[in-house]
């Protein structure tokens, strides 16, 4: 049996039985397609898939799905799917208790195995901790127990967590309670440039791969302005980025100025003669644009 790697981050597709990895998320653009790909790959192998919902509804859940062609009605009534609300499973005593839902989960491992499955496959989406005001402390000492439920045995879990909703420090101390983080998908995709998303917890970073010019510029900025909008500082990994011609500089400048109050882009990694132009066309001075060849993003 494959078994889970320790640490890391790594594509939805690369996950294997015994992996608890933490998602984080930004916006539903990279939730959807993580989700839908790991649930939707469990029912093909013949997995039991088990999400526990909140945010994301049922029904909305059930789209994603049916969007793959995956038959929603028939895995329902297979008992290979099942959707459960936060209400009925984390929340289930009328608040959350750690030791329950461990309890919870083992029985729903065993169960699974007993009937037959695979395996099971666990997507658990935790935003109803924010609403319960559910501290860090009891969430990290359930991430931690439940950990030991999928050593050595054929299942896997994804917990949700949702950058929107949880600080940045708090996702840190989440995330290290998990074997590895799952890889979000590239906001944007060209033959000559790709933009990746990369770095754990609630401190993401996006890496800027390949080439910057008049063929991949649109999708440049529609990658910039989508990042725009999520809290704090927006970071750029451009330690992999081959070129940029003068209008891309022009976009991270009129990006950077576009964030306004004490927020910044900051530029990690940038090419010594990517520092000099940006220097000579006095962009440098531009509020919110930060250069930092070391790539020291603190």
């Amino acid at each position: 049996m494959v078994t889970a790697a320790i640490g890391g981050e790594r594509p939805v597709r690369d996950i294997v039985p015994g992996d608890h990895l933490c998602l984080t998320f930004a916006d539903d653009a990279e939730q959807r397609p993580v989700v839908t790909e790991y649930l939707s790959a469990g029912l093909s192998r013949g997995e039991r898939v088990l999400c526990f919902v909140d945010r994301t509804t049922p029904g909305i859940v059930l789209d994603w799905l049916a969007s793959t062609g995956v038959d929603t009605g028939a895995a329902l009534l297979g008992g290979r799917l099942r959707l459960v609300p936060a209400a009925d499973s984390y929340l289930a005593s009328g608040r959350f208790d750690a030791a329950a839902m461990v309890g919870t989960v083992r029985r729903e491992v065993d169960a699974s195995l007993a009937e037959g499955f695979s395996g099971l496959r666990i997507c658990g989406e935790m935003s109803w901790a924010v609403r319960e005001s559910v501290g860090t402390a009891e969430l990290a000492r359930y991430e931690r127990e439940v950990d030991a439920v999928f050593a050595g045995r054929p299942v896997s879990a994804v917990c949700q967590y949702d950058a929107r909703l949880f600080g940045p420090d708090q996702l840190e101390v989440l995330d290290g309670c998990h074997r590895g983080s799952v890889e979000p998908p590239p906001l944007r995709g060209h033959d000559s440039l790709r933009l990746v998303p990369a770095g754990r917890a609630g401190r993401r970073r996006l890496r800027v791969i390949g080439t910057v010019d008049d063929r991949t510029h649109d999708h440049f900025v529609a990658a910039l302005d989508a990042v725009l909008h999520r809290p704090g500082d927006v970071v750029l990994d451009l330690s992999a980025l081959d070129f940029i011609d003068v209008a891309g500089l022009r976009a991270l400048a009129n990006a950077a100025a576009r964030l306004g109050g004490h927020r910044r882009m900051r530029l990690a990694h940038p090419a010594p003669v990517l520092c000099e132009v940006v220097r000579l066309l006095g962009w440098d001075r531009t509020p919110g644009l930060v250069l930092l060849p070391e790539g020291d993003v603190a």
